[in-house]
């Protein structure tokens, strides 16, 4: 052998009486360890902690994920028992409306002093600036200055009659005219038909009305009740002369009448 072979063959007989004594060595940390078991416990356990860490971190990534993929469904569900409840809240209010609708025509009806006579609408012209409609009565005549009224309010009154029939002078008439008042104030004045629609005539410039009073019969004409809906105020402006300019809403949409009701004609005494 060569001197070179010979040191190496001292070296790898060196470094295994040094492991094996390592090995049998005993450990500073305690009896039961050795100087190896605890360099390779210092070398592993670092990498077993991030190990350990990573696994617990995708374990919590998962928990997560399933927790939120659970909140989405919980909150698909209840986003669809709302729209439900939404639905079942409009049908509710579309059927209240309907019941306050023949609510009030029922008390509109028992209020009155005598009994409403119903009259079919067979003719109706909203057209031109005499504004008529014709009503089918039975055989039981009509009367001339016969108040006519629909479920919201003052139609209008009776002008001729025939036999089973009678014409109907509408609000809208340009020659229509009702004697009325501001229902919160109690101010009266006239409605009146014109280009602009109604206007409630009369009142001075300094008078209390806002839009959305409503306006009613005053009973002043010798003609209709008191209170029987006319209107609502939708604009308030300075007229000429002394008088405001009032425009108003009227009550009733004539042209989805079918059926309107006759009152009973009022008699004045002679004076």
């Amino acid at each position: 052998m060569s001197e070179r072979q010979t040191a190496w063959l001292l070296a790898a007989l060196l470094a295994a009486q040094l492991i094996l004594l390592s090995v049998e060595a005993p450990s500073p940390d305690g009896p039961g360890d050795n100087v190896l078991e605890s360099t390779l416990l210092r070398a592993v356990a670092p990498i077993s902690h991030a190990v350990s860490t990573l696994a617990g971190g995708v374990q919590g990534l998962g928990s997560g994920w399933r927790s939120h993929r659970t909140l989405v469904e919980e909150n698909q569900e209840l986003r669809a028992e709302v729209d439900e409840l939404e639905r079942k809240l409009l049908r509710l209010d579309g059927l209240k409306s309907e019941v306050d609708r023949l609510s009030e025509a029922l008390d509109y009806r028992q209020s009155a002093d005598h009994e409403l006579r119903v009259a079919d609408v067979v003719y109706a012209d909203h057209s031109s600036w005499m504004a008529t409609m014709i009503v089918y009565v039975g055989e039981q005549a009509a009367e001339v200055d016969q108040p006519v009224v629909g479920d919201d309010g003052l139609v209008g009154r009776v002008v001729d009659v025939v036999p089973g029939y009678a014409r109907v002078q509408l609000l809208s008439d340009s020659a229509a005219a009702v004697g009325a008042m501001i229902q919160r104030t109690r101010r009266q004045g006239v409605v009146r038909s014109g280009p602009n629609g109604l206007t409630l005539d009369y009142l001075p410039k300094q008078v209390d009305v806002v839009p959305g009073d409503r306006v009613v019969t005053s009973g002043i004409d010798g003609i209709y009740p008191r209170g029987l809906p006319v209107g609502t105020v939708v604009e308030v402006a300075p007229g000429e002369e002394l008088f405001a300019r009032i425009r108003l809403a009227q009550a009733v949409d004539f042209s989805v009448l079918d059926q309107v009701y006759l009152l009973p004609r009022r008699t004045l005494p002679e004076m």
